[in-house]
């Protein structure tokens, strides 16, 4: 779901822990070449019912240590864009925009949000604060190579159950971006199916104690797709949001570079049966 809306108010932020795969080991510094770079949007799921991102621009510059106001920035999209993150899961993602670059190494990417986030929790709007000092675009620093002829297609996934927090007994919700970067073609992919399908999973691709990325499984047959995974072994997770269900983890799930990666049906306990069986 996709809505226009315009009205500027920026957000900083730095992602310190940012992953982005890509091949650096040579820059092409001829400027009469040119690439193009493709910014597209996905969902690391969060347990809302809807949560609405207001972003106002995307623009990237060749040095990581840029200041909003110094030259070079180059805009990828400056046409406002209210997403709402809950629609892109399961593979799904919105293109944020792209343009032609010189042929070279970008350093930093900035995503500048407006004041309109709201999340939908039981029915009910809630406005997202954002701290007042976050004034300059969320930062993200990148190592992407632009080469000539070439679309570097970088994959930003915003994580909304790490991203929205919620500040004590006072009923707010405060607005603190946790996103990841990838190159869409070098990353791999993870399937599968959970069963029973009205268990409503949650799945996630965990890493050590790290959780890269998640999804949810579609409601109505229990399939999912988890994308953007950088190669490594992962263990899936799933975890019901529907009472009477346990939970489920399949270790040791390989995923290589630009391969899917198949777990097949993961099937969930019942825990609680209903008077007609």
């Amino acid at each position: 779901m996709i809505m226009r809306y315009l009205k500027p108010f920026i957000l900083l932020f730095s992602i310190p822990f940012l992953f982005l795969s890509c091949d650096s080991s040579s820059t092409i510094d001829n400027d009469s070449a040119t690439g193009t770079l493709r910014v597209s949007l996905t969902d690391a799921p969060g347990d809302f019912e809807a949560v609405y991102i207001d972003i106002q621009e995307v623009k990237v510059h060749r040095s990581s240590d840029a200041e909003e106001g110094d030259g070079e920035w180059i805009v990828i999209n400056d046409e406002p864009v209210r997403v709402d993150l809950l629609d892109l899961v399961n593979g799904k993602l919105d293109v944020l925009g792209e343009t032609e670059l010189a042929a070279g190494n970008y350093q930093q990417l900035r995503l500048v949000l407006g004041n309109n986030n709201e999340i939908i929790v039981g029915g009910e709007t809630i406005q997202l604060d954002t701290p007042s000092a976050q004034q300059s675009g969320l930062k993200l620093n990148l190592n992407v190579s632009i080469e000539g002829g070439e679309i570097f297609n970088l994959l930003l996934d915003f994580d909304a159950s790490r991203s929205i927090v919620k500040a004590g007994a006072s009923g707010k919700f405060i607005l603190k971006p946790v996103l990841r970067a990838v190159e869409l073609e070098e990353a791999g992919t993870i399937t599968g199916e959970i069963t029973p399908a009205e268990s409503l999973a949650w799945v996630y691709a965990i890493a050590d104690e790290d959780t890269v990325a998640g999804t949810k499984a579609n409601e109505e047959t229990g399939s999912f797709t988890i994308i953007g995974l950088p190669s490594g072994t992962y263990q899936v997770s799933a975890e019901p949001s529907a009472d009477g269900f346990g939970s489920a983890v399949v270790p040791g799930v390989s995923v290589a570079s630009r391969d899917t990666t198949d777990v097949g049906t993961i099937q969930l306990e019942v825990t609680e049966t209903t008077d007609s069986e």
